[in-house]
């Protein structure tokens, strides 16, 4: 059964530039892990502009790869000194998708 994660980040201020040069090395891993089928970074345009990770999972086994990969870990290291606050992370299964 396909997942689909998004994870949303509040980065201290003055800290997005870093942010983003760590976040984009763990999106291209992941986008090359066999069981990753979608994996973006996004922007809020408004409010917090908290950064949005929008990622689809082949199923829950593919989850867990990813977050044992040493480039996501490499990755929750680096943005643990540059988040504001712990990322809001909502995991989802697919009920009706096209």
């Amino acid at each position: 059964m396909s997942v689909k994660v998004v994870a949303l980040v509040s980065v201290k201020l003055g800290h997005d530039d870093a942010f983003v040069d760590a976040a984009k090395i763990c999106v291209a891993a992941s986008r090359a892990e066999p069981g990753v089928l979608h994996y973006e970074l996004w922007r809020e345009t408004d409010g917090e502009r908290r950064f949005v990770f929008n990622e689809l999972y082949v199923d829950d086994a593919a989850v867990q790869q990813h977050m044992a990969s040493d480039h996501f870990k490499a990755f929750g290291l680096a943005a643990r000194d540059l988040a504001a606050a712990r990322p809001t992370i909502i995991v989802t299964h697919a009920i009706d998708v096209a």
